[in-house]
């Protein structure tokens, strides 16, 4: 196994790796900076769009060259060619302590996204279903911390981390529906170094990785919930996960420059890079888009 430092951008809050099997690209995005970027497999012709709000997440659309993207103030569409955002819906416009964050795609194309409180500290969160037709559904609430949504290979399993409960949850996901049910532990994070479960994915044998950020480790979950694997970055504020490359066999990592909040940790000089993780000798799942 080898970890390349593949870009050092020194991203603020390095945040919603995607890859693109179409165009064979990463995507991924600087929360606090309210940007996007985009580069190839191996880093290069990189692009950015600046989206002029704090970002949690995003999908790329199947409609058009552009994205739906989870912002501060809501759900808007952004077109890439011309950096133009239109608002689909704000959620909770009522909650001005909030701000929408991270974000995934069904196996039908809906995009299921969390919000957050800023501060980390009030269970003022919720879990969203925006449909194709950009309806929107509440899934879940009283989250503190939205992280982590991935599902089982097979879509039959979703899973989700309000991170400082110090658990991964997973519920029965109805395909057809979009709805949850079910919902119990997954597993429980070890939080003894002052870690916390961030972003996750799932590979194709099922196995959950996820981001220990503040702690500097990915863990991979087997299906039943057990610890398989556990990989030191060089960094401890790791973020998010996602596989890629030609062979969906390279495991890009995202992390911090500046941490949100004063109480937590700083970090040594690769902070803010993204890295490429080779040789783990498994493979991860095609990300969908949104069917909107």
């Amino acid at each position: 196994m080898r970890i390349e430092v593949l870009l050092d951008l020194k991203t603020r809050l390095g945040e919603s790796p995607v890859w693109d099997v179409e165009q064979q690209r990463l995507y991924w995005a600087d929360s606090l900076d309210g940007r996007i970027f985009s580069c190839t497999a191996a880093g290069r012709e990189i692009k950015a769009w600046d989206v002029r709000q704090k970002i949690g997440s995003f999908a790329l659309r199947n409609s058009g060259n552009g994205a739906v993207v989870a912002l501060q103030h809501g759900i808007h569409t952004l077109d890439f060619d011309s950096g133009e955002l239109q608002l689909i819906v704000n959620p909770e416009v009522d909650k001005p302590n909030n701000r929408l964050n991270d974000g995934k795609v069904d196996k039908q194309g809906r995009f299921i996204f969390g919000s957050m409180d800023m501060l980390e500290a009030e269970a003022s969160g919720s879990l969203y279903r925006l449909d194709a037709d950009f309806s929107l559904h509440k899934l879940a609430d009283k989250i503190i911390v939205s992280n982590a949504p991935c599902w089982s290979p097979d879509g039959g399993t979703f899973y989700f981390a309000d991170t400082w409960t110090g658990e991964i949850w997973a519920w029965d996901y109805d395909i057809a529906t979009g709805d949850l049910a079910n919902r119990r532990t997954f597993c429980r994070v070890d939080r003894s170094n002052g870690g916390a479960a961030d972003g996750a994915t799932v590979d194709s044998e099922g196995g959950l990785w996820n981001a220990l950020v503040y702690d500097g480790k990915l863990v991979r979950y087997t299906p039943d919930g057990k610890v398989d694997r556990i990989i030191e970055m060089p960094v401890k504020k790791v973020t998010s996960v996602m596989f890629g490359g030609e062979n969906l066999d390279v495991l890009y990592v995202t992390s911090m420059a500046q941490p949100p909040l004063p109480r937590f940790p700083e970090d040594n000089q690769l902070r803010g890079s993204l890295f490429a993780l080779h040789g783990l000798g498994v493979k991860g799942v095609p990300e969908q888009r949104f069917a909107g």
